[in-house]
């Protein structure tokens, strides 16, 4: 595993290893123990152009390259993921404080998506459409967009980087991809260095390492990347969005979520509890569509409220490494800092904490909190950590507005013994996504990813990462002769 933290500590533009040329270095630590992982010369506005520049001359061949050639490169690259999936886990663990139940999901699904890639090359199709014009065909063709930035985040890094890069890739274009800082190697690097060895030409994926505070906007505003797909938070977020709008250029926005999990009276309350306790502390509470906010029927809160905290207490706290450790460090020591300061600001409003968790360093223990005044602040925030609100309401239409009560909309999840009773309320509530008797985390290749409100533009997964990474070129035919007006 070092290897990949001392061969991988550089740019890779052009199909060249490279150091950067910036004037300081990103210390890529460990968040378990403060071990120094790498030290990586950041990259400067010169080699984003450089980056960006490689990738447009590369993209042309290989959008002409038939997509069954194309295909074979993401065969490969599964390949060498399943044959290197231990070094993997490792790195997951080592830079990030993912568990090995984290690091097991995430590869899982990294898998699945670079499965699905190998068939995104087959997949656009043209159309012919009917014209109101004797003699004239129109040709409408599915064309790539060209070249893409990706910058993705530091909770799913590897995954997230590949649900961008691989289908963009598979259908003809070519990309740029900045990690997340604190991610770097599983973000960006390794994904290089696996599509290097499984015979990308050099070119089509770039990765440059560097920081907002390096090359400010430059990324973004770049005039040759068409699509800039971000995961990562909403101020981010609106930022991409505004800087994209002003250039006219796409943008694929994956952004924070404040999901609730709600347990009706008819719930299985084991089952409900198992999949509570699950979506608010898998990967530390440090995923996008995580259960920040747990809804429950007053008529059973304090069955359930028991039950949620016993079991929450049985989740081990500390080294990442020891696959039976459930909660790991957080990324880094602001965000240890952000979530002790809000279980205070919570007490401090007049919460209840059921359970109160200890902050060591970069670990934080699981808190369980009730009472939160509802006008709270708090309740409407995207919490990225172990901290839950238990939050009782009296029947189904309270339910649906506090669920709603939140400026975001990405997932959450509802648990009841009718079926139907828990489809007819995920049809109430504005979220892109939403699970009846389930947790709140989920993503499959097949199924469009995103959200509403601020959680979000656009979706990927399936026909809809087609729709983001593609565009449509109308071409006529006249096979008769135009009448002009002059």
């Amino acid at each position: 595993m070092s290897s990949y933290f001392t061969d991988l500590a550089q740019q890779y533009i052009d199909g060249e290893w490279r150091p950067g040329t910036g004037s300081w270095d990103i210390i890529d630590f460990n968040p378990y123990d403060g071990e120094k992982l790498a030290s990586i010369t950041i990259a400067t506005v010169d080699e984003v152009d450089e980056a960006y520049r490689a990738a447009a001359r590369a993209q042309k061949k290989w959008a002409a390259t038939n997509p069954y050639a194309r295909r074979a490169v993401f065969e490969k690259a599964l390949r060498l993921i399943e044959e290197r999936e231990q070094e993997i886990t490792e790195v997951i663990i080592a830079e990030l404080g993912g568990t090995h139940l984290k690091a097991g999901f995430e590869l899982h699904l990294a898998k699945e998506f670079l499965r699905e890639s190998i068939q995104w090359a087959l997949r656009p199709e043209g159309r012919i459409l009917p014209s109101p014009v004797d003699g004239k065909e129109n040709r409408l063709y599915r064309v790539p967009v060209g070249v893409v930035g990706v910058i993705s985040p530091f909770n799913f890094p590897f995954l997230l980087s590949i649900k961008s890069v691989a289908p963009a890739l598979a259908l003809g274009n070519a990309v740029v991809l900045k990690p997340h800082q604190n991610t770097p190697i599983t973000g960006g690097s390794l994904v290089a260095k696996i599509f290097e060895d499984a015979g990308l030409p050099g070119g089509l994926l770039n990765v440059v390492i560097t920081d907002i505070a390096e090359i400010g906007d430059a990324f973004i505003e770049h005039p040759v990347p068409k699509v800039i797909s971000f995961t990562g938070s909403d101020k981010v977020g609106r930022h991409v969005a505004t800087v994209c709008a002003s250039h006219f250029k796409r943008s694929v926005l994956e952004l924070g979520g404040n999901s609730a999990i709600v347990v009706l009276d008819d719930a299985d309350l084991d089952y409900a509890v198992d999949a509570a306790v699950f979506s608010r502390y898998v990967h530390q509470g440090q995923v996008c569509m995580a259960a920040n906010r747990v809804l429950v029927d007053r008529s059973i809160a304090d069955e359930f409220t028991e039950k949620f905290v016993a079991k929450v207490k049985t989740l081990k706290v500390g080294d990442p490494s020891d696959p039976q450790t459930v909660i790991g460090p957080v990324i880094n020591s602001s965000q240890a800092e952000a979530l002790s300061g809000t279980v205070e600001q919570a007490i401090a409003e007049g919460a209840t904490a059921l359970l109160r968790g200890t902050t060591r360093e970069n670990l934080v223990e699981p808190s369980v909190l009730t009472g939160v005044p509802a006008d709270s602040a708090l309740l409407r925030q995207e919490v990225f950590g172990p901290v839950a609100f238990v939050i009782p309401f009296d029947g189904e239409e309270e339910a649906v507005r506090i669920a709603n009560d939140t400026p975001y909309g990405l997932s959450g999840a509802v648990h009841t013994g009718d079926i139907e009773r828990g489809v007819n309320f995920a049809k109430q509530i504005d979220s892109g996504m939403f699970h009846v008797n389930d947790g709140t985390v989920h993503d499959e290749p097949l199924v469009p990813f995103g959200g509403e409100k601020s959680s979000g533009v656009g979706r990927l997964n399936g026909e809809t990462t087609i729709d983001s990474f593609t565009t449509l070129k109308w071409i006529s035919v006249q096979h008769g002769r135009s009448g002009f007006p002059f």
